[in-house]
């Protein structure tokens, strides 16, 4: 019997691919020019030419001042999309889709990366710990001031415009894993007293205009948003008023136009984070769901199989194996993933 998940997908007037399998976007720290290199293209091209139907490539910061991480890729300039060319065009020739996902850090930032200013975010509280990307306390943020957010969310869209303007098939906007947006969200960092803090839909407001600025700009059919309520973080974390946010937000998403969702959980256990979540969510949306990360070929077929994903991601399976679908596809056992294989890109 075919795995489920090797079946094409074909979203009306959206994404149209050959199987089910999504490698996830993973910061691979390749890239201190912020330009996308040849090296990246030929680990994209890998990927695809083994099978992979969709790649969300790692995080693209939208601008300068988003950025929070050693030698991450930009798309801040018409420059830096155009780098992404040969990339794309790489990934199109092995018949697999490429979406590039828009990110901005927030406050998991240090003024060592935003050019000297300080990180911005929903609270002027610093995060605590130190920040492993240049073993610093993370820089004190500033608060975002209302005046602010339009021109936030002009990076964001302006970076999408870029980014389908160079022929990535969709655009991802990061709205999760404690970056900027989930700053927002999560009631425990956000402790503003105006339009963007205190409520639900309070903290959901800055997401939903970054949602319709970027949808103002580019088709909504090539838009996919990621969200991660439920994940690991030294323990298992979830959104305060987790069932309040999603019954709010989920359905704000869909009348905003968005119909592709990633409820990502990162290294976390999928049954206890991100598929404890679509459970809650797929009752509430009905377009394209994509979640995974940590499972079997046969889980993974399961989930889609029982309705509550259409899309199964893979994460550091897939910088393991770069034949992980045609493994799948002949039943080959999986190379383990081991932090050793972080220090090239293969």
């Amino acid at each position: 019997m075919t795995n489920a998940m090797l079946t094409p997908y074909r979203q009306e007037d959206g994404l149209e691919l050959k199987n089910r399998i999504v490698m996830s976007a993973m910061t691979r720290s390749f890239s201190p020019d912020h330009l996308a290199s040849d090296a990246m293209r030929a680990y994209y091209a890998r990927r695809a030419e083994h099978g992979a139907g969709l790649i969300l490539t790692e995080g693209v910061v939208v601008h300068p001042s988003a950025d929070g991480y050693n030698d991450v890729p930009h798309i801040a300039t018409d420059a830096q999309a155009q780098s992404w060319k040969p990339v794309i065009a790489a990934v199109h020739a092995h018949g697999a889709k490429i979406a590039c996902q828009l990110w901005h850090c927030g406050r998991i930032s240090h003024e060592d990366y935003t050019g000297g200013v300080p990180p911005v975010s929903s609270t002027d509280v610093a995060a605590s710990g130190v920040n492993r990307q240049n073993n610093k306390p993370y820089g004190t943020p500033r608060a975002l001031t209302a005046a602010d957010m339009p021109v936030v969310h002009g990076y964001v869209a302006d970076a999408g415009r870029r980014a389908l303007a160079v022929g990535f098939d969709a655009v991802q906007l990061h709205l999760g894993h404690g970056y900027l947006a989930d700053q927002f969200f999560d009631a425990r960092i956000n402790d503003r007293t105006d339009q963007y803090g205190g409520s639900v839909e309070n903290r959901c407001r800055f997401a939903l205009e970054q949602v319709a600025a970027l949808l103002a700009a580019v088709p909504a059919n090539k838009v996919i948003v990621r969200l991660s309520p439920s994940r690991d973080m030294g323990g298992l974390y979830d959104w305060p008023d987790l069932d309040a946010m999603l019954a709010y937000l989920i359905p704000a998403l869909w009348q905003a136009g968005v119909r592709m969702l990633d409820v990502s959980c990162a290294r976390a256990d999928y049954y206890q984070t991100s598929g404890r979540v679509i459970r809650l969510v797929r009752p509430m949306w009905p377009g394209l769901l994509m979640g995974g990360a940590s499972l079997t070929a046969e889980q993974g077929a399961q989930e889609i199989t029982d309705g509550w994903l259409d899309l199964v991601t893979f994460g550091r399976a897939f910088i393991a194996n770069p034949d992980l679908v045609r493994k799948i596809e002949t039943g080959a056992e999986w190379t383990p993933f081991d932090t050793k294989m972080l220090a090239e890109l293969v």
